[in-house]
């Protein structure tokens, strides 16, 4: 490819708030769409206030999903802003991205079967809670909710503890990823047959799909999963194990790595025993072998046990924390965290690069109402 912005002639109108529809609009962005955020004059997105800590006046949770962006202000409750809102997205937008509540936008005239009626080429992306059917799709969602409502936290932690949740919006930041897909694939069928059309995505169908796996095995086993803490219901050993100075990560994700563990902790015959020869075995007699494993791994530091690991290719990983994380030569040579041109703000790149060139950090979040008069007030009020 010759650039990193293939995007760079697509425009995009989020109509968004908190972190799925920004950060779907933040991804597409950084793909080269001019993206043109949308917020409420009086109170703007919720995430500028999600702190601290703050930066530049917004909280970082905001700069983090909203950076590469234009911002505008207006009221949909004002029909005359509305009218100036259609004539822009008429002239010069082919993507319209939201999250508000379902039904909300539609009593302003912004709905997506009227817009793309208005401008057949328009792709129009609902980012909703629950869906666009069935019973619960007016009630509003948060990932914690979907975490919980979507059976994930069932599977989290350990039986006999409380629940836990993962402790990152992995559902909004999902579902952001499942609208540009689905942005995507519109705008591609838009190359062929220059007609767009309306895409539907939502946090529970998200919570869903990272229930994938499991789902699978419940349908076929009729038994409900159990909660492993690190490890996992399919393999082991598959887990992190205590050591001397902290925990590490061993996974054993094959009968051959097995062997090769158990001959590198000094005890070649526990591959050979019949209750572990096989993952099948393993998974099986997990309460009988994951005990004899502890022992073992808790007499040494992880620093004596991460390089035998590796040496015998057994994979495995320090528990890092994010001060480590940030720091660790392979992040720096990913070049993932980036600093703004200014060089005032770091933030998480993109987890992608175009014949090795990540997308550069090229723009700011905005604040509030920072381009009105650049979008709105040069747009034909029809």
């Amino acid at each position: 490819m010759s650039s990193t912005k293939p995007l760079k002639d697509v425009t995009v109108l989020e109509i968004g708030h908190s972190i799925a529809a920004p950060y779907a609009g933040m991804i597409l962005g950084e793909l080269g769409a001019t993206v043109v955020k949308l917020e409420n004059p009086r109170t703007g997105d919720y995430a500028r206030d999600w702190g601290p800590p703050f930066a530049e006046g917004a909280a970082t949770t905001f700069h983090s999903v909203n950076r590469g962006k234009r911002g505008i202000t207006l009221d949909l409750g004002n029909p005359e802003e509305v009218k100036k809102l259609i004539a822009f997205i008429r002239e010069s937008v082919d993507v319209v991205l939201h999250n508000l509540k379902f039904g909300a936008i539609d009593k302003y005239g912004l709905g997506g079967a009227e817009l793309v009626a208005l401008k057949p080429s328009l792709v129009y992306c609902n980012l909703g809670a629950f869906g666009a059917q069935g019973p619960l799709r007016e009630r509003p969602g948060y990932d914690p909710l979907m975490q919980a409502f979507g059976g994930i936290m069932s599977i989290l932690g350990e039986d006999g503890r409380p629940p836990v949740r993962v402790n990152v919006s992995m559902v909004d930041l999902a579902t952001g990823m499942w609208a540009v897909i689905g942005i995507l694939a519109a705008l591609n069928e838009r190359h062929a047959n220059g007609r767009g059309g309306v895409v539907d995505t939502s946090l529970y169908e998200t919570a869903l799909a990272w229930m994938t796996t499991p789902a699978a095995a419940y349908l076929a086993s009729g038994k409900l999963p159990k909660r492993r803490g690190s490890g996992t219901a399919e393999i082991v050993p598959y887990q992190a194990f205590p050591v001397a100075d902290g925990h590490i990560m061993v996974a054993a994700g094959n009968d051959n790595l097995f062997r090769r563990l158990a001959k590198m902790i000094g005890q070649p015959e526990l591959a050979e025993d019949p209750r572990f020869r096989t993952n099948k075995d393993r998974v099986v007699n997990r309460a009988e072998l994951i005990p004899l494993l502890e022992k073992v791994f808790a007499r040494h530091k992880s620093d004596y046990w991460l390089p035998r690991l590796e040496a015998d290719g057994i994979p495995c990983a320090p528990l890092q924390t994010l001060d480590q994380v940030v720091r660790h030569p392979q992040t720096a040579a990913l070049s993932m965290i980036q600093k703004s041109p200014d060089g005032t703000l770091s933030l998480m790149g993109i987890p992608l690069s175009f014949d090795g060139k990540r997308p550069e950090f090229e723009r700011k979040a905005p604040k509030l109402g920072e381009h009105n008069e650049e979008i709105l007030h040069r747009s034909k009020s029809r």
